[in-house]
């Protein structure tokens, strides 16, 4: 396995900045932002594709630091009923694939997306229940003529860029927020589609990380490192389905830096589970604990993540008579 970090916790610097402040966290590879609702301060795939010099400068940079890329991140909602952002979104994400040939990635991080509750809606809508009968109507609707043709338009697209990783977040306000609806779409839509599995969005909502890394097992493409934890005396009085700003206080769960919101014992069954399944990828670090500054945090994440995850593979047992 190797140890990365998604870039854009230092999106208010230049890539080189941004590098200059993770070269004492002993990297093998950076996951680079790319558009959606996330900045293209390190990487503009537009404008990379449309200026070779520029592409041969950025190569340059990445290679004189010894790392690598692990994926592009787009992280957007190309479903959205608002067509300016899903389009928008869209062409992100299809300029990512694009790019991904002439850096040599083979994997694109991004969300399924939520659609609308119309062909008129303003706002996307997250069905979370099941009746009375319109949310049921609704969910149909929302993949039958959203999801399912969105995606399979884009997988299309990423085979004719070569591009095989397709890596959705499962993240609540997005369709797909579990592992049962990633396997639905990947169904649906084909191999291309798999997991960026983040297990901070996993525990608050009463998953075992563990569990559902088995139940992906390959189709985890990518995999992000945060914590988060459910608040003991606020969960129990207000619950866990959280609107609050996430610096507010008296919220029921929080992010939390690596091993701050589950230990040691956690983070070595999660790594080992991983190993188990088949991956042996990136642990890609994002930071979004409040209470932490990013430094220190990024700094403690690095540490504790370098003593658990698994570098080599194994020799051979004396007693291995297979």
């Amino acid at each position: 396995m190797k140890l990365g970090c998604f870039t854009v916790v230092y999106a208010d610097r230049s890539l080189e900045e941004a590098l200059n402040a993770l070269s004492n966290l002993s990297l093998d590879m950076i996951e680079l932002g790319t558009g959606g609702f996330i900045p293209k301060i390190h990487c503009d795939p537009g404008a990379l594709l449309a200026d070779p010099s520029k592409l041969k400068a950025l190569k340059s940079l990445i290679a004189g630091r010894g790392v690598e890329i692990s994926a592009l991140s787009c992280h957007g909602n190309v479903v959205h009923p608002d067509k300016s952002i899903s389009e928008q979104h869209t062409r992100d994400f299809k300029e990512a694939l694009q790019l991904c040939g002439e850096l040599g990635v083979d994997c694109v991080v991004g969300f399924a997306g939520c659609p609308g509750d119309s062909e008129d809606a303003k706002c996307p809508n997250w069905v979370t229940c099941s009746w009375p009968d319109y949310y049921a109507d609704l969910l149909k609707w929302q993949w039958e003529e959203k999801l399912i043709p969105t995606w399979k338009e884009i997988a299309k697209h990423a085979k004719k860029c070569g591009v095989e990783k397709i890596a959705l977040e499962m993240h609540p306000g997005d369709a797909v927020f579990n592992p049962e609806r990633l396997l639905k779409l990947r169904e649906a839509v084909g191999p291309a589609i798999g997991s960026n599995f983040d297990p901070s969005h996993l525990f608050w909502q009463g998953m075992d990380p563990c569990l559902a890394a088995r139940e992906l097992r390959e189709c985890i493409f990518h995999v992000h490192a945060k914590d988060s934890a459910v608040e003991k005396g606020v969960a129990e009085r207000f619950g866990v389905l959280e609107t609050k700003n996430l610096s507010a206080e008296g919220r029921g769960w929080n992010f939390k830096t690596v091993g701050y919101g589950h230990g040691e014992e956690f983070w070595r069954a999660f790594i080992w589970t991983l190993k188990e399944i088949g991956y042996d990828g990136v642990i890609s670090i994002e930071h979004e604990d409040h209470q932490m500054s990013l430094e220190e945090g990024l700094n403690k994440a690095a540490g504790f993540l370098n003593g658990v995850i698994i570098r080599e593979e194994p020799a051979a047992l004396w007693f291995d008579r297979s």
